[in-house]
């Protein structure tokens, strides 16, 4: 006799109008996994998420937002402000600041970085797109050169590398050995960028986080994985409002 099957977990997100002021926007959620209202500013995304079980009633997610008016006020003006790839602007990469400038004088070629500047060619309208490819690029052999460097030490084959725009997770390993990451740790400082391809390098090992996995991490960087993980918590959303 065949068990019959669980129904699915069925999520629906639309955008709520709060009951007062907010300078960014409210997805609200019905989820029939929640138990309980819960409430939460995305800051990768630049945004509030707020969850509710599925009998929850539009009207109670606005009163609960209303109760919570001070406490978000609070979190929304601690999000950061978006950066944008300018002349002029600046940026960090492996967290030391570098200024952007605009070289219109020679339109094509490749962008250079010299103490402390990043001059990209072209015109200032294709300035963001250029700086975003430089970025990806440097992003691209810091974390290949380091993950392969890594992977040799284990003995393990890595089947690929590749870098995304993720906003839910840094870096991820897949049971077939790919890994990838996230392009903006690039602007992340050295030592993070360092932990999080030594934390997915050690998933070639051990996909999971018990303390074999810990120790094997650990021998993999010079990093403090605590310091590490406390940065991302604290600044990672930041490295997502620039661009």
């Amino acid at each position: 006799m065949t068990k019959p099957s669980k129904p699915r977990a069925i999520t629906t997100t639309e955008l709520l109008q709060p009951p007062f002021p907010l300078a960014v926007p409210v997805e609200f959620r019905h989820s029939a996994r929640a138990r309980r209202l819960t409430l939460r500013v995305d800051h990768a995304r630049g945004r509030v998420v707020l969850v509710a079980p599925a009998a929850v009633a539009r009207r109670q997610a606005l009163d609960f937002l209303a109760r919570h008016e001070g406490w978000l006020a609070a979190r929304v003006a601690q999000l950061p402000t978006a950066r944008a790839f300018a002349d002029g602007a600046t940026i960090p990469l492996l967290g030391v600041p570098h200024l952007i400038r605009g070289d219109g004088g020679r339109l094509r070629g490749l962008a250079a970085r010299a103490e402390g500047t990043i001059t990209i060619p072209g015109t200032p309208d294709h300035l963001a797109r250029r700086l975003t490819d430089f970025l990806k690029a440097e992003a691209k052999r810091e974390i290949g050169e380091r993950a392969h460097r890594k992977a040799a030490q284990l003995g393990r084959p890595i089947a690929a590398v590749t870098l995304r725009d993720t906003r839910s997770r840094w870096g991820s390993c897949s049971g077939s050995g790919r890994l990838a990451f996230s392009w903006r740790l690039i602007m992340a400082p050295e030592f993070v960028l360092d932990y999080v391809v030594a934390h997915e390098v050690a998933h070639l090992s051990e996909m999971n986080h018990g303390a074999r996995f810990w120790k094997l991490c650990a021998s993999l960087t010079d990093a403090d994985p605590k310091a590490a993980r406390a940065w991302l918590k604290c600044h990672g959303g930041a490295l997502h409002s620039y661009g």
